[in-house]
């Protein structure tokens, strides 16, 4: 099959074809990164830029490395040095950076929907990097690339995602994105971080994280968002890691050769131990390696998506 989309907004409006479509050219794009010239000519002459409304180190240097590993110009704005500060709208920053004749803006948002949104006012195409408690389709696709290359699968694997899972889009979208491919997901956290209905995504709630991780293939670990506590709605963080947290004793009990993952930035000591972050288990350093290669894939199918319909 051919990409047809313009942008890459959600795993939620993507097919189990369009996704393994995105997987097979990053995996073709990954050599590329073990080249002592790391670079290729795709999209030589084309423009993206990082629009990014909140604080981001891994996923921004992820998109302009994977950029300019196509050859592409970079140009990185933050919004706290740029018209935002005096008031300008998003789609108005949007249709500007397109009279620039910009050819791909890379979105954070701390708004969800802000990524559909500005999809919807423009011509050139859009990539979600992660819009408020909505989608990070990339983080997503990176961590599933990550699994089908430790496990040579999706189809039928126990996957875990553990933390906080109301607050996070990185859940989201890899409950879209391992469903979709017909992995089996348990989701499991305090009842507090549960979101009401998400059992209708397909995936299984448990508050007991030793019984999942006996089952589960991977586990997925979530960063806890002290950030967003409002009302002290948060378990507390000691009584938290002790409860949930992933530590070398909890792994000696969980399923042999178990993955363990986590999309960063880590809080050691309170969602995870440093043992187990640098462990045998630990794919982190990996996830983050596969994040150029998956990137350069979005760039890439989207740019010659909207190449093919100009």
């Amino acid at each position: 099959m051919s990409w047809t989309k313009k942008d890459l907004l959600g795993l939620e409006y993507l097919t189990p074809e369009e996704i393994g479509l995105i997987l097979e050219t990053a995996e073709s794009f990954k050599e590329v990164s073990t080249r002592e010239i790391k670079k290729v000519p795709a999209l030589r002459g084309k423009t993206a830029v990082n629009l990014f409304y909140e604080p981001s180190t891994r996923t921004r240097v992820s998109f302009e490395v994977a950029a300019k590993r196509l050859s592409a110009d970079v140009i990185n704005i933050s919004t706290e040095t740029s018209s935002v500060r005096k008031g300008e709208t998003l789609i108005d920053t949007g249709k500007n950076i397109q009279a620039l004749k910009a050819d791909i803006i890379i979105i954070r948002h701390n708004c969800s929907g802000a990524a559909n949104m500005l999809a919807s006012a423009l011509d050139i195409s859009v990539v979600n990097a992660g819009d408020g408690w909505h989608e990070h389709p990339t983080q997503a696709l990176l961590d599933i690339f990550t699994l089908k290359e430790k496990l040579g699968k999706i189809k039928g694997l126990n996957v875990a995602i553990v933390g906080d899972i109301s607050h996070s889009r990185v859940a989201r979208s890899n409950i879209w994105g391992l469903t979709r491919l017909g992995a089996n997901v348990t989701v499991c956290a305090p009842e507090m971080l549960l979101p009401v209905g998400i059992e209708k995504t397909g995936v299984k709630t448990s508050s007991n994280i030793d019984e999942v991780l006996k089952d589960a293939d991977a586990v997925n670990v979530l960063r806890m968002q002290f950030e967003r506590d409002e009302g002290a709605a948060f378990p507390e963080q000691l009584d938290y890691y002790k409860k949930f947290g992933i530590t070398e004793e909890r792994l000696a009990r969980a399923k042999k050769g178990i993955i363990v993952m986590h999309p960063g930035p880590i809080n050691r000591g309170i969602e995870i131990s440093s043992e187990v972050a640098d462990g045998k288990n630990s794919v982190i350093l990996e996830q983050v390696t596969n994040g150029i290669a998956v990137r350069m894939a979005v760039l890439f199918l989207v740019a010659q998506a909207r190449e093919a319909k100009a």
